[in-house]
């Protein structure tokens, strides 16, 4: 089992690397850092985090294929693995339909776009000339003009044709899933990819991208993790609420309370006991690890403690390396 952990650049970037720094220290793996366009830059982060660390792999947790060419995304994490001695890692994956919409770009055919980045990606890093005539992503001889290394490929995926791509060309997965039911499926998706393409399903690294909550006291820690898993369970299909007992309907009370902006509302019990359950690892160290054993069981081979990570992120950090990986 390995370990990582997520940061979101909506904090200044020398914040992040003062976390990412304590997060080394503690025995962390890897360090994710989200790609938004409203935040701050991650390639920029990742090159800060470079120069501030020394054995942590950095990693985008998750770019994707729509608002940068592939040429340019392999440049991007090539300079990244150079500046870094060799610990960058990409992580790519569709995005989400709704931010396009906002930047007018449309978002279409996300598992061929997806397919073809990381075929064309993989050719930049090989450092081979790309000639690539897909349905969504071309090149006609285009080349890198450095050596960037190997650089491993993860995949965020999580609908069943996404898992199985994962499972066909990717060197890990990073899922956005708590709940060991998640993981009973994800992980048979990806087994049957990784099969398909003649593929040990055991060189896949799969990541539990998780919603992460710790704090000795358990009321603190939940609390603090509610309005995270608001946002997962307003974003969640019907079909994967329902495997966890939760009613479909609950989405519009708590789509209509974030549309207002009305977090008391979710605090005070539109996020249930249920909901934490199925979206969360939360709690005490106890509880944390009670979680982590059961995904252990399953398959998951990576831990990323997810937003918000704990009611403050320091002695989260410091109780994940003390209690959890020792």
């Amino acid at each position: 089992m390995t370990f990582g952990i997520e940061f979101v650049p909506s904090d200044p970037v020398l914040k992040i690397s003062h976390y990412a720094k304590l997060a080394e220290q503690q025995g962390f793996d890897n360090v994710w850092i989200t790609d938004h366009y409203n935040n701050r830059d991650v390639y920029s982060t990742l090159t800060v985090l470079a120069m501030n660390t020394n054995s942590i792999k950095l990693g985008t947790g998750v770019t994707n294929p729509y608002t940068r060419n592939a040429a340019v995304t392999a440049s991007s994490i090539g300079s990244v693995n150079e500046i870094s001695g060799g610990r960058a890692i990409l992580g790519l994956g569709p995005g989400d339909k709704a931010t396009f919409d906002a930047m007018g770009i449309s978002w279409d055919k996300p598992l061929t776009t997806t397919k073809e980045s990381i075929s064309a990606i993989r050719g930049f890093l090989a450092g081979e000339k790309v000639t690539q005539d897909g349905d969504m992503v071309k090149f006609s001889g285009a080349k890198m003009a450095f050596k960037t290394g190997d650089i491993p490929i993860y995949m965020g995926a999580q609908g069943p044709k996404m898992l199985e791509l994962a499972g066909e060309v990717a060197d890990g997965v990073l899922i956005n899933a708590s709940h060991p039911k998640d993981f009973e499926v994800a992980v048979e998706k990806i087994a049957a990819g990784a099969k398909k393409a003649g593929r040990d399903p055991k060189d896949v690294d799969v990541a539990a991208y998780a919603c992460f909550s710790i704090d000795k006291d358990a009321t603190k820690a939940a609390n603090a993790a509610k309005v995270v898993v608001a946002f997962i369970v307003a974003g969640s299909p019907d079909m994967v609420l329902e495997r966890h007992g939760i009613d479909p309907s609950a989405k519009a009370d708590i789509g209509g309370a974030i549309a207002k902006g009305d977090f008391g509302a979710l605090m005070g019990g539109l996020v249930t006991d249920d909901m934490m359950n199925a979206f969360s690892i939360c709690g005490t160290p106890d509880d944390c690890k009670a979680r982590i054993n059961d995904l252990l069981d399953i398959g998951v081979t990576q831990i990323v403690a997810g937003s918000p990570i704990g009611p403050n992120k320091e002695k989260a950090i410091k109780l994940i390396g003390k209690e959890i990986i020792g």
